[in-house]
């Protein structure tokens, strides 16, 4: 399974947006989906997570602000990122794998390549 990512760039703190990860086959939706971040000089840190019956779960730290989605027809996993702060700015990667612990990085199989999101103050 190949996970491209779309949709990072720069917005202002206040503001939203919109990243798109769509993997290669459609036995993705077999996987659990995640977005992780990291920015510089920090670890990797679980963002979000849906699993195949869409059951959802997300950092303390995003609650209330970012939604995950997936749409199996398009083989697309989506996360909606409102109100961003200056801390949510990072490289966001879409991963897949079956997690025993949803934000645990080293249980994912497949990862994208990465977006970045800038968020100014």
């Amino acid at each position: 399974v190949q996970l491209m990512e779309r949709g990072g760039g720069s917005v202002q703190a206040g503001g939203s947006l919109r990243l798109s990860c769509t993997a290669s086959r459609t036995t993705y939706s077999n996987y659990y989906m995640a977005w992780f971040r990291q920015a510089p000089g920090k670890k990797r840190e679980g963002v979000a997570v849906i699993d195949s019956d869409g059951t959802t779960s997300y950092a303390d730290s995003v609650k209330g602000r970012f939604t995950i989605s997936r749409d199996r027809a398009k083989n697309t996993v989506s996360l909606q990122m409102n109100n961003l702060k200056p801390e949510d700015s990072a490289v966001y990667y879409c991963a897949a794998g079956y997690p025993p612990v949803w934000n645990r990085e080293s249980s994912y199989i497949y990862w994208g390549q990465g977006t970045r999101v800038t968020v100014s103050s």
